[in-house]
């Protein structure tokens, strides 16, 4: 009961602008899967609960990263079923992991008790770190996706990089995390359009990460404001 009401109230604190924004997202996404003439339902859902997630790590809600999980276990299954195994190890072995950390972060660190998390500024010290853990990843991904024969590999590759950088700057509780995602959302437009040309039933997700990619940029600038507003109180 306690976690349907913060849901709700969550709901209620978004502004007139995020409530706009988040149900032109659904209606987007699931117009486009209704036009697509499309059957897979699993990427439906999926689609539903990213957009949603989004709406509410912008505002700097744990709930947001509760449903980056939920979302992530959805992705890595569809992501199975075309052999995008790039993506599918990246959310289920990665990010699904990382938003479990990120939730434990970011409920440790909250703003004056309230629901909205305490923005941080990484030192210069853990952006070097984070940098070297990125080419680290990246590298051993690499070899692990090219020994799978992985479609797109190049494109699978630096999704793995941008996805990881996105997912760190998110645990880390920094304003950057939505630049991280809006690249990542450019390279898993481009791979879902690959994937589209092949079968059109994946164009619905084409759609959907171009709302993931307005969301994460809106992400980015109402952190900054909220940086910004924490700092002067």
């Amino acid at each position: 009961m306690r976690f349907k009401n913060y849901f709700i109230s969550s709901f209620k604190n978004l502004s007139k602008f995020e409530l706009s924004l988040w149900l032109s997202s659904i209606i987007i996404v699931s117009c486009s899967f209704i036009f697509s003439h499309s059957k897979d339902y699993l990427t439906l859902i999926a689609s539903l609960i990213g957009v949603t997630a989004l709406i509410f790590v912008a505002k700097g809600y744990v709930i947001g990263q509760i449903l980056t999980v939920v979302f992530s276990v959805f992705y890595g299954i569809i992501s199975f079923y075309f052999q995008y195994y790039g993506e599918m190890i990246t959310y289920l072995g990665m990010t699904s992991p990382i938003a479990i950390l990120s939730v434990i972060s970011w409920l440790k660190h909250p703003y004056k008790k309230t629901s909205e998390v305490e923005v941080n500024k990484m030192s210069r010290k853990q952006i070097i770190f984070m940098l070297i853990l990125t080419a680290v990843v990246t590298f051993v991904f690499y070899l692990i996706l090219k020994y799978l024969d992985t479609a797109n590999l190049f494109f699978s590759t630096l999704s793995i990089t941008t996805s990881f950088l996105a997912s760190y700057l998110t645990f880390m509780r920094s304003p950057f995390y939505g630049i991280g995602y809006a690249l990542n959302d450019i390279i898993l437009i481009i791979l879902w359009i690959l994937a589209s040309i092949q079968n059109l039933s994946y164009i619905s997700m084409v759609i959907c990460f171009v709302m993931f990619f307005i969301n994460d940029f809106y992400g980015f600038f109402n952190w900054q404001r909220i940086k910004k507003r924490q700092r002067k109180n």
